[in-house]
């Protein structure tokens, strides 16, 4: 069988530099074409150092595109709406890892970004590309968005209990994501220099994080929940490790709860259900999901009270970020969603 040939429109950032690493491994695909318009010319190991030795390919501009079989945009936020037309016609399936086609509502993206979007009669022709929600729809979609690497923590942190009915929009639905410095890009800023970010557990959106719409989109049933979300940068380079508090219409028992989660989990490949009992790992911990494609999610219930608190982590560059493009690719192609997603990651690290 022939390979399928991918290419990546905006390659020179970190999740650009997370799909060619992922995809060069990926044993069905043949990584045709990288584009940076910064680096032209260049190649790629000169931008991504780990992938030296492992390809010869150069950076080259958009206008260079050739047809392929599957087309990954990692651009800045707002640029692949204005570029959508020319770029749809190089490929049949396209997954877009940017925010500009999450929510499906036009006035909600207005809401949380602040302007209208440039073509929102096309909001709603994109699946929002978290397998373990929308498995079907992306297997025959043409059009996969991402999703916010602290909104995919969230939503799979919480899926199995809206997926039960016991996320109400008459409770507070209180959500705190902490993330490391790399959700923000390689853009240099004063936040990113190493004096200022060195050691700091800094709020940066205690409130009105875009992030939050998607999780209202994804885990309401009807009436839209009521989310409050905050997040948090901490000294880490990878990594998310979301803290929801779930305040139960019903009470639950811990074994109720171990239900919900094993049923709605239990064929999921990239799913770990970690709770142990004793131990500095007995709870989600991003550290160790460094690289990998996989969620942990754990929880802990409050025995004064009906507060559920739920736990998980993952890598925002892969399972936030590049590795769920790749199992949504593999979706799209019929492919075993594991292909080429397996690192187990490290420990210690």
């Amino acid at each position: 069988m022939s390979r399928i040939r991918a290419a990546v429109v905006g390659g020179s950032g970190y999740i650009g530099g997370e799909l060619v690493r992922l995809l060069l491994q990926h044993p069905a695909v043949e990584l045709a074409q990288v584009t940076s318009e910064t680096y032209r010319g260049k190649p790629l190991a000169a931008v991504h150092p780990n992938l030296r030795h492992l390809t010869r390919l150069k950076f080259v501009s958009m206008e260079e595109l050739a047809p392929c079989d599957v087309l990954f945009l990692a651009l800045p936020h707002g640029m692949a709406q204005t570029r959508l037309g020319a770029l749809r016609s190089l490929s049949p399936r396209l997954i877009d890892l940017s925010s500009d086609f999450r929510l499906r509502d036009p006035q909600l993206y207005k809401t949380w970004y602040g302007h209208d979007h440039a073509c929102p009669e096309l909001l709603g022709a994109f699946v929002y590309g978290i397998p373990e929600l929308h498995r079907e729809a992306i297997a025959s979609a043409a059009l996969v968005s991402g999703a916010g690497c602290l909104a995919t923590a969230a939503i799979l942190g919480l899926y199995p209990l809206a997926r039960a009915g016991l996320l109400s929009p008459e409770q507070p639905l209180v959500i705190e994501a902490k993330v490391g410095s790399s959700a923000a890009g390689n853009t240099p800023s004063l936040a990113s220099h190493h004096p200022e970010r060195h050691g700091v557990v800094r709020s940066f959106e205690p409130t009105g994080h875009r992030h939050t719409a998607e999780i209202v989109q994804e885990l309401s049933a009807g009436t839209p929940l009521r989310v409050h979300f905050s997040a948090t940068a901490v000294e880490l380079v990878r990594g998310v490790l979301v803290t929801a508090h779930v305040f139960l219409p019903q009470p639950l028992s811990e074994k109720d709860v171990w239900g919900l989660y094993r049923q709605a989990y239990r064929d999921e490949p990239f799913i770990r259900l970690v709770k142990e009992r004793q131990g500095v790992y007995r709870y989600p911990e991003p550290k160790i999901l460094s690289g990998t494609n996989l969620c942990d999610v754990g929880f802990e219930l409050d025995r004064h009270s009906n507060r559920l608190v739920v736990l998980s982590a993952l890598d925002n560059l892969v399972k936030g970020g590049a590795g769920n493009g790749v199992q949504a690719m593999n979706c799209m192609l019929g492919l075993d969603e594991t292909t080429g997603l397996t690192f187990p990651g490290l420990h210690p690290i």
